[in-house]
């Protein structure tokens, strides 16, 4: 198995919140990765669409992935949003990472969500600490 699946499979394990979304990993690499999730009806607001923190938190745990995937513990220390398109109910989004900038200490990645329908939803960017800190120390 290789070091990208490996630590994406441990914390995906760990993971209750991304579980009860449903997020499914459909494509791991190192510093890459590709999500999926069904929009569920009690994931709708009073608008009766997909409440905002659906796609951000697809969007954020694609981060999340994407910046752990090289063996390096990262975590998150500014996000934002933009979203561009109404979800709804049924809707599949699917949250692509793009690296844009790592040094040893912090990384930057731009996620993009698009629906079943290839239309681009939301528009994420992330930042994340790298903390030194190896998912799988060599012994």
């Amino acid at each position: 198995m290789n070091l990208a699946k490996k630590v994406v499979d441990k914390m995906m394990s760990g993971d209750a919140f991304s579980q009860w979304l449903g997020i499914e990993i459909l494509e791991i690499t190192t510093d890459f990765c590709k999500l999926q999730l069904k929009v569920r009806e009690e994931m709708t607001n009073g608008f009766n669409i997909a409440h905002g923190g659906i796609a951000y938190a697809l969007a954020d745990s694609c981060l999340a992935f994407a910046a752990n995937a090289d063996g390096m513990q990262s975590v998150s220390i500014e996000t934002s949003i933009s979203h561009t398109k109404k979800v709804e109910s049924g809707d599949t989004l699917t949250a692509t990472s793009k690296e844009i900038n790592k040094s040893s200490k912090t990384a930057m990645y731009y996620i993009t969500i698009t629906n079943q329908d290839k239309e681009e939803v939301a528009h994420f960017k992330g930042t994340v600490y790298r903390t030194g800190k190896e998912w799988f120390p060599k012994k």
